[in-house]
């Protein structure tokens, strides 16, 4: 069994409204050293895959398909072996 985290964030070109507001909002609020603020979305599946490397492929296909918006978003993923019950 394995865990893939995944972790989807607006590209560096794409204009990012969610983590501007709260930058806008931190720096209101006292907190002006904040330089930059990365909004995202965050998943994590479970899968029984072969081995890690046919979890991985499955993962990368799951979020071009469905998770992330290619021509917007960009996404990363950490793959772990879960330990068995």
């Amino acid at each position: 069994m394995y865990k893939a985290r995944i972790y989807v964030n607006y590209k560096p070109s794409v204009l990012d409204p969610k983590a501007e507001v709260i930058k806008n909002t931190l720096a209101r609020t006292g907190q002006d050293n904040v330089q930059s603020v990365l909004y995202g979305k965050y998943f994590e599946l479970e899968l029984a895959a072969a081995d890690k490397d046919a979890a991985a492929k499955q993962v990368d296909n799951i979020c071009d398909q469905m998770l992330a918006n290619v021509n917007m978003e960009t996404y990363r993923f950490d793959i772990v072996e879960e330990a068995r019950a």
